[in-house]
């Protein structure tokens, strides 16, 4: 078990004092106590003062060892120095560690350091003043179950014996933190409905979003709330088996393309000026919202924030059940839906109660500080917001966001989206207003016309760039003044690493803060893990930017944190992402390994083996990058380096220049880095470790605590990273070249991005292929392919 922790703010000792007094911690009466024991029995009895009778307190104290034969009643009893190692023997059970299990009794210490738990500098022993910032430390040290003791605390009512003390700060921060000293038993649940400044749905009136408030009921008596916004398409409603119907099916043979000499300007989008409808007339006001609600779909990070003085909104947007408009699947129409509940929460934009009467509604109780958050759809819409540059909104906390819809659906003039996904697909899925018959039966029509408008504009058998993806271009015009917190996992498959890559070099133009974020798992949320303090940063990330604290997050936090696939739960700080170019690896394929001793492939597998691997993709996957031989030998390429004589890692975008010939007039190539080597590698998807362990407040949600572990099992090899080109796109995505069959043609393949370590012993691999039975059209067609390895190389872009 090993705990990293990235969210502490170092803090001098003065302000330790004056933190602990704010938290009840310390006061006049125990600042004057001489004896350091007798005040380390006062700091253990306040810490369980949520117990009010005495006795109770002392027993819990005694149910701490302190030394090899004294509890901590008996310890804290005499006169004299703590000694550090009792101080943190009494630390460790505080936080959830056992005797004999997690630490022994006689060296606390070597426990701390290999769990990677903090200890104070100074000393064997501790007087006053040193105890204090130890005892600071400590409550600010993450414990056994993924929390600062000081939130488990919180999380036992703690706070709650104080919070309606009249001199008892709310909110109240704590290095640099927002503590949870809120209410959530009484927050307020309304729904308003923002007037957007578009007319997707084209009936003659401005598109009505609906929004859903959850905010702290002390916001009823003054308390301005900060905002954190969660834009979620999927919140109102799925149409899965609506959607089903629109899939696109992959089991179809790549098609030749038309050459063409199209540039940039030929496939650039251009908005048209359109006459929005006037405004609706206001016919009054109010500061009471007509509807509420008792349950949605929430994010547990933001019902986190719920108990520490936070409002939380969420908001589906055009297109979903209660709201106007179409899905368009990442326009700029999707981006206004968002920041015009932006608007509102900042005071410029107008709300009503419901949908009918036009009495309108502002958001009074918002500080109008917003920061958004999500993954994936909802990460996107927090990077596309941001990038409007739109008032009130400070940060956007964006988890496997999208840059560009068209990387996203689409590889170098390929469909790459698996189960026959695209945007027309998406669209359906997240067209919640077909679940309410009523309004659908108004706007039947007109959505399955859109539709069907979509299906032809996204190109699909085309897999070419083209208008209808230069519109959904995320990253294009990028304006943002929000400070961005980027994460991502490294084997992401979904929404792929290219798209975090792309958005942290756009940003690093702007000027503002950026952090990035990378892990080991796929599209995964970060904020109940054991090994890692996610949530803290994104309290000290959030307090910083909505509460306006200054703690230091922008100087203090790493600007890069990246976790080791080859260790378990370690994570490391670095100053950027990516190798620079001077120190890369180049090798020429012909000097690598070839396992088969082929330089050609055949796309065409026997009609059985087609069937099963269609069936039965793992077994596909395992095949292809197998070394000892299987039905894939001569549908691939295996190419290894000698055994690695230190560890690599490869840091940012590997790339492959290829000579390739195919014997048809079209073709594609996929490639594939490979990390041989035996190894109990990790889980690319969390395992819980303790159910519902972490406390989220008071009598509040709690959460399950996970964690990447290591398989069970060693495997021979992992996939690094991917990627795949028509040969007809061999110049960009929408520039068709033309492809003779017999005939060589130089492909520079970029890799999807990625950071990875291969330890020393192990082999770098690197697989060619056609199609790809996940991603990639695949109809089983007879092309064979002929790799000129002479002329072909793989470069690697080292950790500098």
């Amino acid at each position: 078990m090993k705990i990293s922790q990235f969210a502490y703010i170092p803090t001098n000792h003065q302000t330790i004092i004056k933190e602990l007094k704010d938290t009840r911690f310390l006061d006049a009466q125990n600042l004057h106590i001489e004896n350091p024991r007798a005040l380390f029995r006062n700091l253990l009895i306040r810490l369980y003062s949520m117990h009010e009778n005495m006795t109770t307190r002392i027993e819990k104290i005694s149910g701490l060892l302190a030394t090899p034969t004294e509890n901590a009643n008996i310890y804290t009893s005499q006169t004299g120095p703590v000694t550090k190692k009792a101080f943190y023997n009494v630390g460790l059970q505080l936080l959830g560690f056992l005797e004999s299990l997690d630490f022994s009794i006689n060296d606390p210490l070597a426990a701390m350091n290999k769990i990677g738990l903090p200890v104070i500098d100074g000393p064997d022993t501790f007087n006053c003043d040193q105890l204090i910032d130890a005892w600071y430390r400590l409550l600010n040290t993450r414990n056994k179950f993924g929390q600062l003791l000081i939130d488990w605390l919180a999380g036992k009512g703690y706070y709650q014996q104080f919070v309606s003390d009249a001199d008892f700060a709310k909110p109240l921060f704590f290095n640099g933190k927002s503590q949870a000293v809120f209410d959530t038993s009484s927050l307020i649940r309304e729904t308003v409905y923002v007037e957007s400044p578009l007319d997707t749905d084209h009936d003659g009136k401005r598109d009505l979003l609906k929004v859903n408030v959850i905010r702290p009921a002390e916001t009823d008596s003054g308390f301005k709330a900060p905002v954190i916004f969660t834009a979620d398409p999927y919140s109102e409603g799925m149409n899965v088996k609506w959607a089903e119907k629109y899939a696109h099916d992959n089991r179809r043979p790549l098609k030749r393309k038309e050459p063409n000499q199209l540039t940039y300007t030929d496939v650039e989008y251009h908005y048209k000026d359109v006459s929005l409808p006037a405004p609706r007339t206001v016919k009054g006001e109010t500061t009471k919202a007509g509807e509420t609600f008792s349950k949605l779909w929430s994010y547990s990070l933001n019902d986190y924030f719920l108990a520490r003085g936070f409002a939380v909104v969420y908001s589906g947007g055009v297109g979903t059940r209660d709201s106007d408009g179409l899905r368009t699947t990442g326009t700029r129409a999707e981006t206004i839906g968002a920041t015009s509940v932006i608007e509102w929460l900042h005071g410029d934009r107008t709300a009503f109660t419901n949908r009918t009467d036009q009495i309108a509604i502002k958001a009074w109780w918002s500080s109008g500080e917003v920061g958004m958050t999500g993954r994936s759809y909802l990460g996107t819409l927090s990077t596309a917001a941001a990038f409007t540059r739109v008032n009130g909104l400070k940060t956007s906390i964006v988890e496997a966001g999208l840059a560009d819809y068209y990387d996203y659906y689409r590889e170098n003039g390929l469909v790459v989206a698996p189960d026959g996904d695209d945007a027309d697909a998406l669209a359906e899925y997240t067209f919640s207003r077909q679940q309410s018959a009523a309004d659908y039966a108004t706007i039947k029509d007109k959505w399955l016309a859109h539709l069907k408008q979509m299906k032809l504009d996204q190109g699909h058998d085309s897999g070419s760039y083209n208008p209808f993806w230069d519109a959904r271009k995320i990253e294009k015009v990028n304006h943002t003044k929000a400070d961005m917190l980027l994460v991502h996992g490294l084997n992401d498959w979904n929404v792929k690493t290219s798209q975090v890559w792309n958005s942290r070099n756009r940003l690093k133009s702007r000027p503002i803060t950026q952090k990035l974020i990378l892990h080991q798992g796929q599209h995964e949320y970060l904020n109940n893990f054991r090994s890692f303090d996610y949530t803290d940063i994104v309290n000290l990330w959030l307090t910083n930017k909505l509460f306006n604290v200054d703690n230091h997050v922008n100087d203090t936090l790493a600007d890069v944190i990246v976790q080791d696939n080859a260790q378990p739960e370690t994570w490391t700080a670095y100053q950027d992402w990516g190798g620079s170019e001077s120190e890369s690896i180049s090798y020429p394929l012909n000097n690598l390994i070839n396992l088969n001793e082929n330089n050609f492939i055949s796309d065409q597998l026997p009609e059985e083996d087609y069937k099963a691997y269609d069936h039965d993709l793992d077994k596909w996957h395992h095949d292809l990058y197998f070394r000892g031989g299987s039905e894939m030998d001569y549908h691939c390429i295996r190419l290894l380096t000698k055994p690695l004589t230190e560890d690599l890692v490869i840091d940012g975008r590997p790339s492959v220049s290829l000579q390739v010939m195919t014997s048809q007039g079209f073709g594609m190539i996929s490639v594939a880095l490979v990390d041989y080597g035996k190894a109990k590698r990790l889980t690319e998807t969390p395992q819980t470790i303790d159910s519902m362990r972490i406390l989220q407040g008071y009598h509040w949600r709690r959460d399950d605590l996970k964690e990447f572990l290591p398989q069970k099992k060693e495997t021979d090899f992992k996939r690094i990273t991917q990627a795949h080109m028509n040969m007809q796109n061999r110049e960009n995505s929408y520039k068709v070249d033309e492809l003779k069959a017999i005939s060589f043609y130089t492909l520079n393949i970029p890799f999807q991005p990625t950071f990875w370590r291969l330890l020393k012993g192990h082999q770098l691999g690197l697989v060619i292929y056609a199609s790809d039975m996940e991603y990639t059209v695949h109809g089983n067609q007879d092309v064979i392919y002929t790799v000129d390895l002479k002329k072909s190389y793989l470069n690697i872009p080292k950790l500098r």
